[in-house]
């Protein structure tokens, strides 16, 4: 083929809807308009299958057809030859056309109209040019392969996990001008993922919770793959929506509530790339506009990249932080307490701990912190270690993927977003300090 398909992924957005035509087993050609064609691959497409209408009818007969895609940026049309393989019915191709039917459907008014029954795959046999005038392409808005260098720098640049995250979302924004980003971690004991970081929101959301397989987000965790949608829709909507239908299902006792999750109330683009590292879902970097069709596929191409990147990153500095080969650190001294009292209070079961009894954190996180203030109440201990911790049966960390580094800094923010007298302050590689301003009362519930 002269021309490759991902020279022409415009085409593919449905800014201009396709046109396809195919023909039934006596050959009668038929012709129909797409709502959706989902790159693959350089050598494959998909088309959504949705009503068992002729199109469908002639392609399982016949399998050739031919499918026309016009240019959004140039008015070029490019006539494809292509040959019908299968019906994909679940799966990572199936949830990325699913998501984006569904923000076509919202735009167009057609919801509950438009239902994907299943994503067809195609193999690409020819891509040729039809003839006819065209406008010059437009400058892109991002010249991806240098933010793409720049921010990969940034990261590597990085000497612990907290710096990581700070420099990753603030690379996000300075790089690619992404303003709105959130970084999820994976606990893969609770099926949720727990916001550690985020940019360009009035609050962090920083311990905010959603279920693996909600929405954008928790879909990208589920099936590991990269989610994109380019108008806004209820279906895949956050905040009030997904909690309902967390609700309905039974598990709004697995969720943090307490903290909201950020997020634009009105995000009319949305993009959820997976961080992984060694074939393991470490979390989702997600990205979102109020402008439709804001990212693309070059913008998805270059977060999947910066992701695994980010992936192999958090990985490293969550390892690293074990090693203690910085020694013992120089941790602060015991400053006498002073002040009105914090009340620490701590729920068994779901390790809940609330100060003066405003919610502050549960789970790994919160039997981290309660360990930390007994030893500090009875013993006067403000030093501790990563090694300590994993071993530390008051913690009960789970078997496998416990991201203990991550945890520690998801409670580090917390504390410090309180500001209660309480705070956690790194005092080497593997080794952080307590620090108490004000006089604790612990109250076990």
């Amino acid at each position: 083929m002269s021309i490759r398909i991902e020279t022409i992924r415009e085409c593919l957005e449905g800014v201009i809807p396709g046109l396809i035509a195919t023909s039934d087993a006596d050959g009668v050609p038929n012709m129909a308009y797409l709502s959706q064609v989902q790159y693959v691959d350089n050598d494959h497409v998909a088309l959504t299958y949705q009503f068992f209408n002729t199109t469908r009818r002639n392609i399982l007969v016949n399998p050739t057809a031919r499918l026309m895609l016009t240019s959004p940026l140039t008015g070029a049309v490019y006539r494809l030859t292509l040959r019908y393989l299968r019906t994909e019915t679940a799966g990572p191709l199936f949830e990325q056309m699913r998501a984006k039917l569904a923000g076509i459907a919202s735009h167009t008014g057609m919801n509950g109209v438009f239902k994907l029954l299943g994503s067809d795959v195609y193999r690409i046999l020819d891509i040729e040019q039809v003839p006819g005038p065209t406008l010059a392409p437009p400058l892109p808005p991002v010249n991806y392969l240098t933010a793409l260098r720049r921010a990969a720098a940034r990261v590597a640049a990085c000497d612990h996990l907290q710096t990581l995250l700070d420099n990753a979302l603030d690379s996000l924004g300075s790089e690619f001008g992404i303003r709105h980003v959130m970084l999820l971690m994976y606990d893969e004991a609770g099926q949720r993922l727990y916001t550690l970081a985020s940019r360009g929101y009035p609050e962090s959301g920083v311990g905010s919770e959603i279920p693996v397989g909600a929405g954008v987000i928790g879909i990208c965790a589920r099936e590991r793959t990269a989610i994109r949608i380019g108008y806004m829709t209820s279906e895949y909507a956050y905040g009030r929506a997904v909690r309902a239908n967390v609700a309905a299902a039974g598990l709004a006792d697995a969720l943090e509530t307490a903290i909201p999750l950020p997020g634009l109330p009105e995000a009319r683009s949305q993009l959820a790339v997976p961080v992984t590292a060694f074939e393991r879902l470490i979390g989702v970097l997600y990205v979102e506009s109020t402008a439709d069709l804001h990212f693309g596929y070059d913008d998805e191409d270059a977060l999947v990249a910066f992701a695994a990147q980010l992936g192999l990153a958090i990985h490293h500095h969550q390892h690293s932080a074990e090693a203690e080969d910085e020694g013992a650190g120089s941790e602060p001294g015991p400053g006498a307490p002073a002040g009105r009292p914090v009340t620490v209070r701590h729920i068994t079961g779901c390790e809940s701990v609330f100060l003066d009894d405003d919610y502050l954190i549960k789970g790994v996180a919160g039997a981290i912190l309660w360990a930390l203030v007994r030893d500090y109440a009875e013993r006067g201990k403000t030093g501790f270690s990563n090694k300590e911790l994993r071993v530390d049966p008051r913690i009960r960390l789970p078997g496998v993927s416990d991201n203990l580094e991550a945890r520690l800094v998801l409670l580090q923010r917390r504390l410090d977003e309180r500001a209660a007298g309480l705070a956690l302050v790194k005092t080497g590689r593997g080794r952080f300090a307590l620090q108490v301003e004000r006089p604790l009362q612990l109250v076990a519930g």
